[in-house]
């Protein structure tokens, strides 16, 4: 039954039309927050998470194959409450322990997060450090126990380089646990877009060093592959870590963005699952940032509306932001 829970059931077919959730109801040109990936099946698991329903959880994750998901491992471990009753899953159902492991060490890094805040470093007090260490060591644990049990696995090595990160673990420790996961999924954008961050300068990447990952992976991307986000990744960060606003206005960066757009989500190989607006919105704001007005005028009628939380929530008004770039586009 649960096959594809546990990698062993092969490719997930893209969303078919019977599960899409449908737009909420808006006014003309009005944005709207994109839930659950736009999937039935995957909403199904959240509110069976939000029930402390082990049960429904696991049947809710049947089409879907949690070792190599980010995207629906995200949405489930995003739920508040999840870490509540997920131990009773890890010490009672041995035969899905490692799901258990997996689901219960991403939702103490997503927890550990919380408790941290977004806030600089420097503003960050003693209390929320504790509490931030207390989790991700947990986190830590719980990971390599699933990794342990289930070696194929991509997605706990996706959570550890995010635990890594935050627990200062160090360059050899990063860089040994992103070789791993490249070893299993040498192409998973969700595992670049984790080492981008740490090759950003505030968690002490070098000038430019980002950027150089990003179009390494691009090369290696087939044409139709979502891999292809790391350029626009990239570039917002870049945007994000300047200190101008217009940084990304130049006419080599609007064409770099259209390749890889062109490359990526606009070929015609590209396969629209579960969260396919989560790249999409990604070109979207690389592209507006740009100031380019063709190819992002593509990207934003293809979303009618659908926004995701990130990366607008760089955006002091994210839904504003959407609307307005979207009108302009």
């Amino acid at each position: 039954m649960l096959g594809k829970l546990f990698g062993r059931g092969g490719e997930r077919a893209a969303v078919a039309d019977p599960y899409a959730l449908p737009g909420e109801r808006r006014r003309k040109g009005e944005s709207y927050r994109l839930r659950a990936l736009g999937d039935r099946r995957v909403l199904a698991v959240v509110q069976a998470a939000g029930r402390g329903d082990w049960e429904g959880v696991k049947a809710g994750l049947e089409p879907f194959d949690l070792g190599r998901d980010h995207q629906v491992l995200g949405e489930l471990v995003g739920v508040g409450g999840v870490e509540e009753w997920i131990g009773q899953a890890v010490e009672g159902d041995a035969e899905h322990r490692a799901a258990a492991l997996l689901i219960s060490g991403a939702r103490h890094v997503t927890w550990g997060w919380e408790a941290r805040t977004s806030a600089r470093a420097v503003d960050v007090t003693r209390e929320q450090w504790q509490v931030f260490g207390e989790r991700l060591a947990i986190a830590e644990e719980q990971l390599l126990a699933a990794v342990e049990l289930e070696s194929g696995w991509v997605t706990p090595w996706r959570w550890l380089l995010t635990s890594g990160r935050g627990m200062s673990l160090g360059d050899d420790v990063n860089r040994a646990r992103f070789d791993a996961a490249l070893r299993r999924e040498p192409l998973d954008l969700d595992i670049h877009v984790d080492w981008l961050s740490q090759l950003q300068p505030r968690w002490g990447g070098g000038q430019g060093e980002a950027l150089a990952f990003a179009r390494e992976a691009l090369q290696r991307a087939p044409q139709g592959h979502r891999l292809g986000c790391v350029i626009a990744t990239a570039r917002i960060e870049e945007w994000v870590e300047s200190d101008g606003g217009d940084c990304l206005e130049t006419d080599e960066i609007r064409a770099e963005l259209r390749a890889a757009a062109e490359h990526s989500i606009l070929h015609p190989s590209y396969v629209r699952s579960p969260g396919w607006q989560y790249d999409f919105n990604t070109f979207a704001v690389a592209l507006s940032l740009a100031g380019e007005r063709h190819t992002v005028r593509r990207v934003f009628q293809a979303l009618d509306g659908a926004r995701t939380e990130w990366p607008w929530d760089y955006f002091a008004d994210p839904e504003e932001q959407f609307d307005r770039r979207a009108r302009r586009g």
